[in-house]
């Protein structure tokens, strides 16, 4: 994990889209490309003091800030990344989630359009943020796949990278950008931070384009808990899987048996916080976090 990032930091944050969009400045990212995409090389040294004035009175803060968390995690980033752009990096946003259309045929969208002021130049940014779960096949590679298994590392890699990126390569990309009065060349950033979980099998392998300072959990299957003491574990509901959860409250053992039932009855992957307490604080804090699975899955 990269040593600038401190989880710590962000339970001093009491308004929850304030502490994810505090995570979202400084999270590293599961893709380490010559196209990747930093905000920490971008943001004014006072931001900090800028999200604690948004924490401390939200009639202050982006109104974008205030709104209620929609149900796609997606969506929600997307929300955050706006307010990153806008608000404390100070970029204006050009074109956002601007569908490309050919002969009445959506073939593709661009996530954002947006005059980076620092270097003076339009770019185009492509964002996920992902959660993977890395799986060892008897091939002796590792498959690293989200909760829902049709989404893997490998393959979104190789989307970004080699179709979403470019897709302002294509002409009709260039005559619509031409129509919104965008000329000049735009340079392809990636933004992918998110959470790579290892399951207890030691052979698993991370990607070489995978950073050594990624974030990391745990897996395992529903079934494996049963042996396990989750008396501190609690459920992370979205969009609390962005950030690092803290409770006043002793974390409730048997809402978290509850929840591992349901991963069985529903045969949904559900992701869950370990915590800890801080016994200068009396403050629960996230130390771990466990994606349990289905015996289905993937």
């Amino acid at each position: 994990m990269d040593a600038n990032f401190a989880p710590h930091l962000f339970s001093t944050y009491r308004t929850p889209a304030v502490r994810h969009l505090a995570w979202l400045c400084q999270a590293p990212q599961l893709l380490s490309a010559p196209i990747t995409f930093e905000p920490a090389r971008h943001l004014p040294s006072s931001y900090r003091n800028i999200l604690e004035a948004w924490d401390q009175d939200n009639k202050t803060a982006p109104a974008l800030l205030s709104e209620p968390p929609q149900p796609r995690l997606g969506f929600y980033f997307e929300r955050l990344y706006q307010v990153l752009l806008e608000d404390l990096l100070g970029w204006p946003i050009l074109l956002k989630n601007q569908q490309i259309q050919s002969h009445g045929r959506t073939i593709g969208e661009l996530d954002f359009v947006v005059h980076n002021r620092a270097d003076n130049r339009i770019e185009h940014h492509e964002i996920a943020i992902k959660f993977y779960l890395g799986v060892p096949e008897q091939t002796g590679i590792t498959l690293w796949y989200g909760p829902n298994a049709r989404d893997r590392l490998d393959l979104k890699t190789t989307s970004l990278l080699e179709q979403q990126s470019r897709r302002t390569w294509l002409p009709e990309t260039i005559s619509m950008l031409s129509e919104a009065g965008i000329t000049a060349p735009l340079t392809p950033q990636i933004f992918m931070p998110g959470y790579l979980y290892y399951p207890d099998a030691p052979q698993v392998l991370t990607p070489d384009y995978v950073p050594d300072t990624h974030l990391r959990g745990h897996w395992m299957y529903a079934c494996d808990t049963k042996t396990s003491d989750t008396s501190h574990w609690v459920l992370l509901n979205k969009p609390h899987w962005i950030g690092n959860w803290f409770q006043a409250e002793p974390p409730d053992a048997e809402r978290a048996l509850e929840a591992l039932e349901r991963v069985e009855k529903r045969g949904v992957p559900q992701l869950f916080a370990v915590l800890q307490e801080d016994h200068q604080t009396g403050i629960w804090e996230e130390v771990d976090r466990v994606f349990v699975v289905p015996e289905t899955w993937p």
